[in-house]
């Protein structure tokens, strides 16, 4: 019988020590494959926010980073970056790199851009890859409580009685309230006076304050002013009732046809980006909207989850918005000057 040498003393341990150590790298090894395979090599994403803190897009990215975060196991920031509509977050997004860490968070103003301006610095339709639409927010139109208005149809019957002699308030030409008119006009067959502000606060002032009857303004941001009596819902702009708002009718119920405005909040990439990337993004934006927590922020500021959060879904959405608009901006010839 052979014999064999008796183990060293100390072998043993360190055996157990190499053996240890190798099933922590084991161990760790997903970890660290995991991490290099994130996004741009596990560095943070950012969300480039088109308009202020503070505004409904800011508030959008803000709700949605966390959980997103969450989803993909890699830090995402939110970088406002506001000015022109939304146009210099835009431009800045199309240069980036297409590897998933710079994203655009933008509103619907996304879709009314190619038709407002001239000339844009990207092109809306390929410089950018739709990953999804978060939410949908409708608006309402509101008239002072001293307009006499009690209806929708009341204003249209003073609007034909008198045309160009009823105003509505916007937040400038070409915005959100301004195309919300113009569109209001043409289903009511109806002529109004616009009156352009420099943002959507003082024309809220000037309505509550009686020296404009008429607004198309944002639930969320009117909510408060309809139930403290000083605004008078009329109408809100969705195909359904809001949430809210349970008791104002929509446009339709309210006697014009054929009328949806919404304001919206997409996600885009820049074009190029990877489409194992583009998945696992939209698989991580799908994930932080199915959270109730989500769901329940956005509710409240009078939104609602988008129906169909994929990408196919949100191209065909903006590309619908884009046409819509495009229609209504040519033939009322709307301009920003």
């Amino acid at each position: 019988m052979t014999s064999f040498p008796s183990t060293p003393p100390g072998t043993a341990t360190l055996s157990r020590r190499t053996a240890l150590a190798a099933v922590g790298a084991a161990l760790a090894a997903p970890w660290v494959h995991a991490r290099a395979a994130g996004l741009g090599g596990g560095r943070t994403v950012t969300l480039v926010v088109s308009y202020p803190a503070g505004g409904g897009a800011d508030l959008m990215a803000r709700i949605l980073a966390p959980r997103m975060a969450e989803a993909l196991g890699q830090g995402v920031v939110v970088d406002n970056k506001p000015g022109a509509s939304g146009q210099l977050a835009a431009a800045a997004v199309a240069r980036a790199t297409p590897d998933g860490t710079t994203l655009l968070l933008d509103a619907s103003s996304f879709a009314v851009n190619p038709s407002l301006y001239p000339k844009l610095p990207y092109d809306s339709n390929t410089a950018f890859v739709p990953l999804a639409v978060l939410a949908t927010f409708p608006n309402v139109l509101v008239c002072h409580p001293g307009f006499g208005a009690q209806s929708v149809k009341d204003v249209i019957a003073r609007a034909k009685a008198k045309p160009d002699d009823v105003a509505y308030a916007s937040s400038g030409n070409g915005s959100a309230q301004h195309l919300a008119g113009a569109l209001f006009e043409d289903r009511a067959g109806v002529r109004l006076s616009h009156i352009p502000y420099r943002g959507g606060g003082p024309a809220m002032n000037d309505v509550m304050g009686g020296q404009v009857p008429l607004f198309f303004a944002n639930v969320a941001s009117s909510l408060g002013h309809i139930q403290a009596g000083k605004l008078r819902p009329l109408a809100v702009t969705s195909a359904v009732r809001a949430r809210s708002l349970p008791d104002v009718p929509t446009m339709a119920q309210a006697g014009v046809p054929d009328y949806e405005v919404l304001e919206w909040n997409p996600v885009l990439a820049p074009a190029g980006i990877a489409p194992e990337v583009r998945t696992q993004l939209v698989g991580a934006i799908r994930k932080a909207l199915a959270d109730s927590e989500v769901l329940g922020r956005i509710r409240a500021l009078g939104g609602d989850v988008f129906a169909d959060a994929t990408q196919a879904s949100a191209g065909k959405f903006i590309q619908a918005q884009q046409a819509q608009w495009a229609k209504v901006i040519r033939d009322r010839k709307i301009t920003v000057g």
